[in-house]
């Protein structure tokens, strides 16, 4: 029997419904078709591989080159989620015709159904050309990273002027996205964008009353040892799980009971 697909009007109808869902990152094929048969909505292939994939401090040097290998590994490994790329650093600010022609070129060699983007009302020019085009766009507000060096660090976005993203939410809104991600403001804050939106939210760091909520899957499965973000909740510590295997394989080979008969050819 075929797995029926995730599509845009899916989030709406939970929106309309009251309902939540779920979204996760995945880079790689063996995690998304986890995140996939495990029933994740939404997949989204971040510019976040630059932090988890690439070991790099910022998500600023991804290239679109990198978000469309990732993207399309991560697309022909899912059969029902609904798969969003990140547009990275400089793929989209420079000029109207530059996001449109990479939001194209994503889609296109990917095979993702829909892209994201930073920005609010300074991109929603950009967002409405994009979807002019017949692409699915979902904007993100308030701590947007490849913006770290002008804001000058990670912190909470919103405290001091919430009017002004809520501006930025509804910019994106009236410019035709599918949805937004808020990142990293108050709760009081996202749950106000959410009841004025008629596009549905998704959370990151924004509280419990977005319309779904996502998390970096590296954080879910606890694998950084040396950060974890104040509002991750990690539901499993496998940097320790890994950590403890490869040490036994390693004792097991260094005093020879690796392989066993059982694991050799006669």
């Amino acid at each position: 029997m075929s797995v029926k697909r995730v599509t845009v009007n899916y989030f709406r109808k939970m929106k309309e419904e009251g309902k939540r869902f779920s979204t996760l990152t995945a880079y790689d094929a063996l995690t998304a078709s986890i995140l996939d048969e495990a029933g994740i909505d939404l997949v989204l292939v971040g510019d976040s591989l630059g932090n988890v994939f690439q070991g790099r401090e910022t998500t600023i040097p991804v290239t679109l080159d990198h978000m469309i290998y990732h993207g399309e590994i991560v697309s022909r490994s899912v059969s029902r989620a609904f798969v969003v790329v990140d547009m990275p650093f400089m793929s989209f600010q420079v000029s109207v015709e530059d996001a449109v022609r990479n939001a194209g070129r994503i889609m296109q060699e990917s095979g993702c159904h829909a892209v994201k983007l930073e920005g609010g009302v300074r991109t929603s020019s950009q967002i409405s050309a994009i979807v002019s085009t017949g692409i699915p766009v979902l904007g993100h507000v308030g701590l947007t990273p490849q913006s770290v060096h002008a804001f000058g660090g990670y912190g909470v976005r919103g405290k001091d002027s919430p009017d002004a993203l809520i501006e930025d939410a509804l910019a994106v809104q009236e410019a035709g996205a599918f949805g937004v991600v808020l990142e990293k403001i108050p709760r009081s804050l996202a749950k106000r964008i959410t009841e004025t939106l008629t596009i549905p939210t998704i959370g990151i760091g924004a509280g419990p009353h977005c319309d779904g909520q996502v998390i970096v899957i590296a954080d879910l499965l606890g694998l950084f040892k040396k950060f974890k973000p104040s509002f991750v909740r990690r539901y499993a510590e496998l940097a320790d799980t890994i950590s403890d295997a490869v040490t036994n394989y390693k004792r097991d080979v260094e005093d020879g009971s690796f392989p066993d008969d059982s694991e050799s050819y006669d």
